[in-house]
C-alpha cells in the first residue's frame, strides 16, 4: 500500500463524509412562545423558558433531582402487573407501545416512586413521565401509586405526587378505570392516619386522574400555565355551545375559580412544600394528641360509671 492509498485517499473521502458537529447535535429547542432556546440554558433554568416562563415537561428522575434536598433520594420498587391482559391492538399492538415507551423512558411504566427529604422532612414522592404513553394511568401506575401510599403509612411520612397525564390508559379499558377507585381508597387511608397528602398538578393534568387522586390532596398546587381539566376544551365548547375564555383550564384560571390552592414556580416548590409540611405535620400531631386525650376522658368516664 503506497502513501497515496494510505493517507491521501482517506483525507479526500473524509471531505465528503457527513461530519459530526455540535450544530448537528440538536443543541437548540423551541418553546410555545416560538422563541429558540439553547438547550443548556433551558436545562440550567430547571426546564423553564427564560423568555416566557413556560414550564417544560420533566422526566421522573429530572423531577426528583430538582425536588429532593441535594438531589438525594432512593427509588422504591413497585409491583409490575402482567402486560396487556386484554390483548389490545389498534393500529399498533399495545405490547409494542409499551416496549417503545420503556426504551424511551428507561422505566417500566409512567409512574416512579421515591423517598428522600424535602427541607429535611422525610417524604415519599411519586411522579409521572408524559413520554410514557402520555403519562396515561393503567394497572401498573395504580400499583405504583398504592405502593407509595403504603410506604407513607408504614413510615408515617407525607405523600407527595406530581401529576402529568392525559388520563386513564385506554388500552387497558375498565382495568384502567378501576384505578380511579383504587387510588381514591388509598388516599382515604392516608387521611384516616392524618398523613399529609400534597398534589402538584403539572402540564397537563386531565381526564381520569383529575376525576380521582389528583384533586384529593390536602393542598393542591399547580405549576404556572399548566392545563388542568377533565374533558377537553373543544368537547366542552361543543357541549355548552359557548365560546370559552382564552385562559380556560389554565392553572391561574382554575385557582381564580377555587379549584386549586396555589400556583407555584418550579424553583420554589421545594421551599414552599417544606413550609406547608411543617404546618400540616404540626396540625396532624395536635389532632392525634387531641384524639388520644378524648379516648382517655372516655375511659375515665366509663370507669366512673
Amino acid at each position: 500500500m503506497n502513501w497515496i492509498t494510505k493517507f491521501i485517499k482517506p483525507k479526500i473521502k473524509s471531505l465528503f463524509e457527513k461530519k459530526s458537529s455540535k450544530s448537528e447535535e440538536n443543541l437548540w429547542t423551541t418553546c410555545g412562545c416560538k422563541n429558540l432556546i439553547y438547550r443548556e440554558d433551558l436545562q440550567s433554568n430547571l426546564k423553564c423558558c427564560p423568555k416566557c416562563g413556560a414550564h417544560h415537561k420533566l422526566s421522573c428522575k429530572e423531577r426528583f433531582d430538582i425536588f429532593f434536598d441535594n438531589k438525594e433520594y432512593e427509588l422504591i420498587e413497585t409491583p409490575l402487573p402482567k402486560d396487556d391482559p386484554l390483548k389490545f391492538q389498534d393500529n399498533k399492538k399495545y405490547t409494542d407501545r409499551l416496549k417503545s415507551a420503556r426504551n424511551i423512558t428507561k422505566q417500566n411504566d409512567a409512574v416512579l416512586i421515591a423517598k428522600g427529604k424535602v427541607q429535611n422532612i422525610e417524604v415519599v414522592v411519586g411522579a409521572q413521565d408524559f413520554r410514557f404513553i402520555g403519562g396515561s394511568f393503567g394497572a401498573a401506575s395504580g400499583e405504583a401509586f398504592i405502593a407509595g401510599v403504603q410506604h407513607s403509612i408504614e413510615n408515617n411520612i407525607p405523600f407527595i405526587f406530581f401529576s402529568c397525564s392525559g388520563g386513564q390508559r385506554m388500552m387497558e379499558s375498565s382495568i384502567a378505570l378501576m384505578q380511579m377507585s383504587r387510588t381514591t381508597l388509598a388516599v382515604n387511608e392516608l387521611k384516616k392516619k392524618n398523613i399529609p397528602y400534597i398534589v402538584i398538578l403539572t402540564n397537563p393534568t386531565t381526564g381520569g386522574v383529575t376525576a380521582s387522586w389528583a384533586m384529593l390532596g390536602d393542598i393542591l398546587i399547580a405549576e404556572p400555565k399548566a392545563t388542568i381539566g377533565f374533558a377537553g376544551r373543544r368537547v366542552i365548547q361543543d357541549t355548552v355551545r359557548e365560546t370559552l375564555p382564552e385562559e380556560f383550564q389554565t392553572a391561574e384560571y382554575v385557582k381564580e375559580h377555587g379549584g386549586i390552592d396555589l400556583v407555584v414556580e418550579r424553583k420554589y416548590l421545594n421551599s414552599t412544600i417544606g413550609s406547608l409540611l411543617n404546618v400540616l405535620l404540626k396540625k396532624a400531631e395536635a389532632q392525634v394528641k387531641n384524639e388520644s386525650s378524648n379516648v382517655t376522658v372516655d375511659q375515665s368516664l366509663q370507669s366512673a360509671s
